[in-house]
C-alpha cells in the first residue's frame, strides 16, 4: 500500500488554502498535480542542458538529444513497450488519437466502410474519427452503454461487421469510472480485420499497463494526467503499424533527406515528432512515469479501489436517495471516479459550493455529452425523455459533478468532503436563491 502522507509531502500545492481551507484536489481526472520531483526535472533541464534536440554536435545539444531520447526509453518500460522506437511524444491524448485518424484513417479508409466507436468515448477519441468518416464517405457506429455504466457488450458484437475498419475505444470512461474489457473488445476486432485504438488517458496512469498483452494497435495517453507536464503525451503503436503510416505534421526532424523531388523520411518515432518538440515536457514526463513505477501501478491501483470503495459506502449509507451517482457499484470495476448529481441543485453550483469549502471537483459533461444523453444524467428528478434541440437548453439540463482521486489523496479527505455534501444538502434551498458565495460564508 502507499505512503500517503509521504508522497504528499512531495506535492507542494497541497498545502494551500482555499477560501480559508486547506486544499483538498479531486479533480485529478481532468489533471493531475505535479511532485517536486518532476518540476525539478523540469527547472534542471533548463538551468543546465537546455539545446535543441537532434540538430547540433556540440555539448549542450548531445546532452539535450541524450536526456529527451532517454525520456522515451523510460516511458517504453512504463507500459512495458517492445522498443522504445514504438514511443511517439505528443502533446497530449487528443494529438495522439488525431494523429492515428488522419496518419491511417484518410489513407486506409474507403467510402462505405465502417468506423466502431462506443457512446463512452470522450470527444478526443470519437470526433477525430467523425471527421475522417465525413471526409471519406465513410459510416460511424456507436456501441451503447447499460444503464449500470457497462459497455453494451451485445450490441458490440452487433455492431462490428466485416464492414468494420476501425475499432476506437476508451479503455476507462472518464465519466462513470468503468473499465472495459479490452480482451473482448480486441477478439470481436480481430475477427474482421480492423484496426484497434485505444484511449488510454483514464487507464494508463491508474493502473498497470502492458501493451503487449493488450493486443490493440495504438495507445495513447496524456501525461498531464499523470504526474508530468502539460503538453506531453504519448502515442504507442505496434512497429509494424507505425512503419506504415505516413507522417501526420511534416517539417523539421522528420526527414532523413528531401530533394525537389522527393522525402526520404526518418523511422518512427523522429518522423511523427515534427519541428522543435517540447523537449523539457518529455523529460518531466520520464521523471513522472520513474515516480510512478517506484510507487508500483499496483499500488496506485489498489489505492484508488479503496478510496472508492469508502466514498461509495458513505454516499449511500449516510446520503441515501438524495445523491444520485453513476457508473459501476463495484469498485474494481472502476478507476478512481464517483460522477454524481445532487437532486434539484444544479451541478455547476455544486461544484461552486464545494470551491468555497475548499474542494476542487469538475462539474459539466466532461467532454462526453453523448454519454450524459444516453444515461439522462441530469441534476433533475425527471430529465426529458427526448434530448432538446436547443443547445443551451441541453447543456443546462445535462450534467455531472465528477469528483476523482489520485496517489495523494485520503480517506480523511472524502469524510471531509461527505461533511461538505451534507452541508450543501443542509441549505439546498437557500443555494438556489442566493449566491453560493453568501450562503458558504455564512454571510
Amino acid at each position: 500500500m502507499l505512503d500517503v502522507e509521504a508522497i504528499r509531502r512531495d506535492f507542494p500545492i497541497l498545502s494551500r488554502e482555499i477560501h480559508g481551507r486547506r486544499l483538498v484536489y479531486f479533480d485529478n481526472a481532468a489533471s493531475t498535480l505535479k511532485p517536486v520531483q518532476v518540476i525539478e526535472a523540469i527547472a534542471d533541464f533548463y538551468k543546465k542542458h537546455y539545446a535543441n534536440v537532434h540538430r547540433g554536435f556540440h555539448t549542450l545539444s548531445q546532452e539535450a538529444s541524450q536526456m529527451y531520447e532517454e525520456a522515451h526509453e523510460t516511458l517504453a518500460k512504463f507500459i512495458n513497450a517492445y522498443s522504445w522506437d514504438e514511443v511517439v511524444f505528443v502533446s497530449n491524448t487528443t494529438e495522439g488519437l488525431n494523429l492515428v485518424a488522419y496518419a491511417w484513417g484518410l489513407y486506409n479508409i474507403r467510402e462505405g466502410d465502417e468506423i466502431v466507436v462506443t457512446v463512452m468515448d470522450h470527444h478526443s477519441s470519437m470526433l477525430p474519427w467523425r471527421r475522417i468518416a465525413e471526409i471519406k464517405r465513410a459510416r460511424v457506429r456507436y456501441v451503447g452503454v447499460t444503464q449500470e455504466g457497462y459497455l453494451d457488450y451485445d450490441q458490440l458484437n452487433e455492431v462490428i461487421t466485416e464492414k468494420t475498419r476501425v475499432v476506437a475505444f476508451p479503455i476507462a470512461s472518464n465519466v462513470l469510472g468503468t473499465i472495459n474489457d479490452v480482451k473482448v473488445i480486441v477478439k470481436r476486432a480481430r475477427e474482421v480485420g480492423a484496426l484497434v485504438v485505444a484511449d488510454g488517458a483514464q487507464s494508463v496512469p491508474h493502473m498497470p499497463t502492458n501493451v503487449r498483452e493488450l493486443g490493440v494497435d495504438f495507445l495513447a495517453f496524456s501525461g498531464h494526467k499523470m504526474l508530468g507536464p502539460t503538453g506531453s503525451g504519448v502515442l504507442w503503436g505496434r512497429k509494424d503499424v507505425l512503419q506504415e503510416l505516413r507522417p501526420f505534421k511534416v517539417g523539421g526532424d522528420t526527414i532523413r533527406d528531401v530533394t525537389l523531388d522527393d522525402v526520404t523520411w526518418l523511422e518512427p518515432p523522429w518522423r511523427f515528432e515534427a519541428g522543435t518538440p517540447n523537449i523539457e515536457a518529455g523529460i518531466g514526463l520520464a521523471k513522472a512515469a520513474e515516480y510512478l513505477m517506484k510507487i508500483g501501478m499496483e499500488n496506485v491501483r489498489q489505492h484508488e479501489v479503496e478510496l472508492v470503495r469508502y466514498t461509495l459506502k458513505r454516499l449511500v449509507e449516510e446520503l441515501g436517495s438524495e445523491v444520485r451517482y453513476y457508473g459501476p457499484r463495484n469498485p474494481e470495476d472502476k478507476t478512481g471516479v464517483v460522477a454524481f448529481n445532487i437532486r434539484g441543485l444544479h451541478f455547476h453550483i455544486v461544484a461552486q459550493a464545494l470551491d468555497y469549502l475548499g474542494i476542487a471537483v469538475r462539474s459539466g459533461m466532461h467532454c462526453a455529452h453523448p454519454l450524459h444523453y444516453a444515461l439522462r444524467i441530469s441534476h433533475e428528478d425527471s430529465p426529458p425523455a427526448e434530448i432538446p434541440q436547443s443547445v443551451d437548453e441541453r447543456l443546462r439540463r445535462f450534467g455531472s459533478v465528477r469528483a476523482s482521486f489520485y496517489i495523494y489523496n485520503t480517506k480523511e479527505e472524502v469524510d471531509y468532503f461527505i461533511g461538505a455534501l451534507t452541508f450543501i444538502l443542509m441549505v439546498r434551498e437557500q443555494l438556489k436563491t442566493k449566491p453560493v458565495s453568501a450562503v458558504c460564508t455564512g454571510t
